[in-house]
């Protein structure tokens, strides 16, 4: 307990919002120090032995162009951990350059997981970060921490509904009086609907694109609803009759059917939640609205089309890719007065 006490003195916590996509990790005292992507390169040596070569940007730059002895391994898969050995070396690699490789350092480390997570999955990311050196490791729910990201008082006897829309899971939570009232966690998100654009284009243009391609796409001309102006993107593939290297000119019209059903999938959960919402806080959302938020709030248009179908206006959150990182990281700064928001199994 004493030794406890005295690394703490040298240790400074930390949050971390380990996404599917990204990885963002919050000093606290001094906001995102780390935001990256979920992969680690790794090189394949004698007797199965696996050696990281890098992790993050520099990883995510060697997927699908490594050579057969190293790997891009992406060990968050659907919001939950898919390799539990690497997502415990990529915490590490990121906690050390958090603090700089020192060895002393030991921090309390709260990590925002899906609200779906199993009660194994949960243990598995809390060892993962014991495992990497952490002190002490709190839990907070995604969509909790997307709440306080998007500057809802969470504490106030009011109802607040809070759409996530990260890589892996698109997280709906209902928020008042400091909990979670209602919640559903769908594995419908960004990678879905990237999946969706390759099969698309598979379909449509008899073209393989890649899942980096696929998402460039979604950035640069996705839209949940046909725009007046169209945009356009050139995509390079391989020509599924011929087999060699194509380039076609795609259009906001073809990304508009691309995602049109995992958008739909989104609309329907929603819709789900609404339906099973307390009258009494039903007034509340009536009133003030819900609130998008991660990275696939950003999709052109998907506010108009999601408030089209549910009848509520539709908002999205100042930066809504940091939300769940910044409410997460205002955990942090309040994490002894906020105990029962934090689940420390």
């Amino acid at each position: 307990m004493l030794l406890n006490k005295l690394i703490g003195l040298f240790s400074n916590d930390l949050s971390i919002d380990l996404g599917t996509a990204n990885t963002l990790v919050i000093a606290k005292g001094h906001g995102i120090i780390i935001n990256e992507p979920s992969v680690v390169a790794v090189k394949m040596e004698k007797f199965g032995q696996q050696r990281v070569l890098a992790v993050g940007h520099e990883a995510k730059e060697m997927v699908g162009k490594t050579p057969g002895n190293i790997r891009a391994i992406r060990p968050m898969r659907d919001g939950v951990i898919a390799d539990f050995d690497m997502t415990e070396k990529m915490i590490r690699k990121f906690i050390e350059k958090a603090h700089g490789r020192s060895a002393l350092i030991s921090p309390r480390i709260i990590i925002c997981v899906p609200y779906g997570l199993t009660q194994v999955e949960r243990k598995a990311v809390r060892e993962s970060a014991l495992s990497a050196g952490a002190r002490e490791v709190f839990l907070i729910e995604e969509p909790m921490a997307a709440a306080i990201g998007a500057g809802v008082d969470i504490r106030e006897p009011q109802g607040n509904l809070v759409v996530d829309i990260g890589g892996g899971t698109t997280e709906i939570g209902v928020v008042s009086l400091g909990g979670l009232v209602l919640s559903k966690s769908i594995r419908t998100a960004g990678d879905k609907i990237d999946k969706a654009i390759i099969d698309y284009v598979k379909r449509k243009y008899n073209l393989l694109i890649g899942d980096r391609t696929a998402e460039e796409i979604k950035i640069e001309i996705g839209t949940a609803l046909p725009l007046e102006k169209r945009l356009t993107k050139v995509a390079t593939g391989r020509d599924q009759v011929e087999g060699m290297l194509s380039t076609i000119e795609l259009t906001s019209d073809d990304a508009y059917e691309a995602m049109k059903e995992p958008l739909k999938e989104i609309a329907e959960a929603l819709r789900d939640v609404l339906e099973k919402m307390p009258p009494d806080l039903a007034g509340d959302i009536v009133d003030h609205g819900i609130i998008l938020t991660g990275g696939g709030a950003l999709i052109r248009q998907l506010d108009k089309f999601l408030a089209d179908i549910i009848r509520i206006p539709v908002f999205v959150a100042d930066e809504p890719l940091l939300a769940v990182a910044k409410g997460t990281g205002r955990a942090l700064e309040e994490i002894d007065l906020l105990q029962e928001l934090f689940e420390n199994e």
